[in-house]
């Protein structure tokens, strides 16, 4: 079975997410406090972490900050209905998505099994690597590269990529990255995909040879530059 681990101080939360999680085939761990719940998820037990924010002593901030320093397990992270600082802020740190409380349970069954599908490998029929420009992505081994340099890209910062580096110099509309890199509908008051591209920006540079690497068409979606040739 796949193992989730809940960080959640809400004891019957934890019950009644590991009663809806159980019967798709998941196996759900849970532990209620920040220190415990770095040490598991470190462990390498899990697939999947789910995390909430608020948290005794050691705040799901804070503890995000350190599971992503040493790991890169995927993470769902439980946020206040209406707290969009805060989801802006666990999606810049390095979760992969979000689900604002009191949520539906098979909602989250659904986030988490759309997280879970990034991590499959590439199938071996497609093609296994991309190089554009100053970027060098190997779907085999999961690396991005800029200049040679490896760049740490957390399971949608990579999607996202690829989504745009197999269409370059077109515009990609929002919904249809929300739809192929977060595995759901746009929603109206949505912007977690804005801050993904914010994220990628910033880890990839805002330029390329001179050139805006993901242009905002605002209102409809996102281009990935076509990179001038440098001139001898």
């Amino acid at each position: 079975m796949r193992q989730i681990l809940v960080i959640d101080d809400d004891v019957e939360l934890c019950e009644l997410v590991a009663e809806y999680l159980e019967p798709d085939g998941f196996q759900v761990e849970s532990v209620h406090d920040g220190e415990s719940g770095l040490l598991r998820a470190l462990s390498g037990d899990h697939c999947l972490a789910v995390l909430d924010y608020m948290l005794p002593g050691l705040n799901g901030f804070e503890l995000l900050k350190q599971i992503r320093a040493q790991s890169k397990i995927p993470i769902v992270m439980l946020t206040a209905r209406g707290d969009a600082v805060s989801r802006i802020v666990g999606l810049q740190i390095g979760a992969d998505d979000y689900l604002p409380k009191p949520f539906d349970p098979l909602e989250l069954l659904a986030r988490i099994n759309a997280v879970l599908r990034r991590t499959q490998p590439a199938d071996s029929t497609e093609q296994t690597r991309i190089s554009l420009g100053d970027i060098d992505m190997d779907h085999q081994t999961r690396t991005v590269r800029r200049n040679g340099e490896v760049v740490d890209l957390t399971l949608v910062e990579y999607s996202l990529l690829e989504k745009l580096l197999k269409s370059p110099g077109r515009i990609v509309s929002r919904e249809e990255l929300v739809k192929d890199v977060l595995h759901r509908a746009l929603s109206p008051f949505d912007r977690s995909m804005d801050t993904h591209v914010a994220n990628l920006r910033r880890k990839l540079g805002h330029q390329v040879n001179g050139v805006e690497r993901i242009r905002t068409v605002r209102g409809v979606g996102y281009i990935y530059a076509v990179p001038p040739s440098k001139r001898n």
